[in-house]
């Protein structure tokens, strides 16, 4: 079929051209190639063969054997951005290194609309500059909307990082698997942000900002829950194995305000770079987020330990760490109040206009849920994240029971943060020049690959609990290509997002996008915790000189291994439920990808971006 006109196919809450700014278009190009003719030249148009990509069935698409691939249109579709169309034959004006309506001066927001404005878009082909090839490419405004976005997606890494990482760690000890479960239930806000993220779009104040009206305050209350929690930190943690629902819903607090800001930045993240530049959105989530996590896991459980602090900064031992949790937390709550400040003051948000009723925010949401698209795109990720799910949730836990120090288990992340970060920027540079897609098809397989190396690497720790510099090394190698994989599929999921995310919903449609994808990750998690439990066969013996003899009993949970070794016995584990869980998770990843996801992915991938706005997709049948 022939493409719609942009009236029809674009999404109805777009700002529409009038038909006088478009007359004045048409007539300012019309009047340039009068004044400068030699500025432009004559190129050769071919037919598009859209049965490659859409409809193939439609009995009026154009067959000619002049017709390309896809791969050859879409590198002339890179050039023809800037094309001056002359509808009435097989030749175009093209303007010499022009860009998209001399794009250099417009801003990132009038970027985006003059390129959906323009006669000749269609949503069938991306019609977009050349990304840079690198961050020194970038324009200067771009560079440093770039560094503000890194800094923001930072400040909300910090609170993840000690929620998801630092925090059951500490706990370990108190805790059993199937505990640290219900406490992983603080990290959900990250999966239920699509409640509320259409409040965030479509309510703002016009004098601060759309998106500054969400993120100085957020980050003004995260400040306060910080600096409370820093006063408090110790007591919580003493009691969180008592009152583990109190101390799960204090977390799940701060994570639901990281996770409300976080909404309005993804948002914010689609206007602050240039069109062409949209990919390295995705890099600066992926450097600010894991360089925030990376602070509160690896750097503060480093710090946070008395072996390590006494082994390298210290003449004189002592039983405490350099950092305190609550000490940690105080430091984070003023330092968010500064940075807050400093965002008030000084960073200028583009004034806009474009403001739509709640009820209607809701209600396009719900049109976008309904694309046929799109829910295939929500069951892949609800489903894609189950095969390595136990080797992200209870490798690291496991090791650490098996006798794996927290100074090792510090020391493993720490040599593999240079690695995150730099193969998460070259990531973003790849979903530049490959398929998004593709790429997160191949980390797929490799993360499989990466939960099968880390069930050997727990099966062969020595039996002796004591780890020589040959076992160190297995784990530093395993865990940095887990996170290899790990980070190459999440910007490349998220440099997709943004390739379909629509504009004009910006910040709903990438908070769908995301927070499903979020749900993917966070809701086996708890079930997976309960399952190592469930699956773990341990009788606690008493020792031969024992001083009270006492029946044998089941010591599977960290409270009876506690108890075990409180009356002299000793946990004797029979069956590990980790190995079962995570040979169950594998099974599940291989079925569901082999059989359904990368052929669904494959196919969402092919799509032209008319497929994924809400305009076209309700009349698709």
């Amino acid at each position: 079929m022939s493409p719609a006109p942009l009236s029809e196919s674009r999404d109805p809450l777009l700002p529409l051209a009038s038909s006088s700014s478009s007359s004045a278009a048409r007539a300012h190009r019309s009047n340039s190639f009068g004044e400068h003719p030699d500025d432009f030249e004559l190129e050769n148009i071919y037919v598009d063969d859209l049965k490659t990509h859409y409809n193939s069935d439609d009995p009026a698409t154009p067959s000619s054997p002049m017709a390309r691939s896809r791969k050859d249109r879409h590198h002339d579709n890179d050039r023809s951005s800037s094309a001056i169309m002359n509808s009435s034959s097989s030749v175009e004006y093209r303007r010499k290194n022009a860009s998209v309506d001399d794009q250099d001066l417009l801003s990132p927001s009038m970027q985006t609309e003059a390129l959906l404005q323009r006669e000749s878009f269609s949503l069938d082909d991306d019609h977009e500059k050349q990304a840079s090839a690198s961050l020194k490419d970038l324009s200067p405004q771009d560079q440093r909307n770039f560094a503000l976005l890194v800094l923001l997606y930072f400040l909300q890494g910090v609170p993840m990082g000690l929620a998801m990482g630092s925090v059951p760690f500490l706990l370990k000890g108190t805790l059993s698997y199937g505990e640290i479960g219900v406490f992983s239930l603080a990290s959900y806000p990250y999966s239920m942000k699509l409640l509320w993220s259409p409040i965030v779009d479509a309510i703002w104040s016009k004098r601060m900002g759309r998106r500054k009206s969400w993120i100085v305050p957020i980050q003004a209350l995260s400040a306060i829950m910080l600096l409370w929690l820093g006063a408090n930190a110790d007591r919580l943690m003493a009691e969180a194995s008592s009152k583990l629902y109190t101390f799960t819903f204090v977390f799940f607090s701060l994570v639901m305000l990281c996770a409300t800001q976080d909404v309005a930045v993804d948002g914010w993240a689609l206007t602050l770079l240039s069109v062409e530049n949209l990919s390295y959105a995705s890099t600066a989530q992926t450097v600010g987020l894991t360089a925030g996590q990376f602070l509160s896991f690896t750097v503060f459980l480093a710090f946070n330990s008395p072996d390590f602090a006494n082994r390298y900064f210290r003449t004189t031992p002592s039983d405490t760490g350099i950092f305190t949790l609550g000490g940690y937390l105080t430091f984070w709550g003023w330092a968010y109040l500064i940075v807050t400040l400093g965002l008030a003051a000084f960073k200028k948000e583009e004034r806009t206009s474009n403001r739509d009723g709640l009820v209607s925010v809701y209600k396009t949401m719900w049109r976008v849920i309904k694309l046929k698209h799109v829910q295939t795109f929500i069951i892949i990720h609800l489903i894609a994240k189950i095969g390595f799910q136990a080797n992200d949730a209870v490798t690291n836990l496991k090791l650490l029971e098996k006798g794996f120090t927290q100074e090792d288990m510090a020391l493993t992340v720490l040599i593999d943060f240079p690695f995150e970060i730099g193969l998460g920027y070259y990531a973003g540079k790849w979903c530049a020049y490959f398929p998004p897609m593709t790429l997160w098809m191949w980390a797929f397989i490799g993360r499989l690959v990466a939960a099968v190396l880390a069930h050997i690497t727990v099966w062969i720790f020595p039996r002796g609990g004591v780890v020589e510099s040959g076992y160190l090394m297995v784990v530093i190698a395993e865990h940095i290509f887990s996170t290899f994989t790990s980070t190459v599929m999440f910007v490349a999921v998220s440099a997709f997002h943004a390739k379909i995310a629509d504009p004009g919903i910006g910040g709903t449609y990438m908070t769908l996008l995301a927070t499903v994808s979020n749900l993917g990750g966070t809701f086996p998690r708890i079930f997976v915790l309960k399952l190592v439990d469930a699956f773990t066969i341990a009788t606690c013996t008493p020792l031969a000189d024992a001083e009270t003899p006492f029946e044998p009993f089941s010591c599977a949970l960290e409270g009876d291994k506690k108890l075990c070794k409180t009356q002299g016995g000793m946990c004797n584990i029979e069956q590990d439920g980790y190995y079962i869980t995570n040979v169950v998770c594998i099974i599940i990843g291989v079925v569901t990808f082999w059989g359904y996801i990368k052929p669904a992915a494959t196919r969402l991938s092919a799509l032209p971006l008319k497929a994924w706005r809400e305009a076209s997709g309700s009349r698709s049948p």
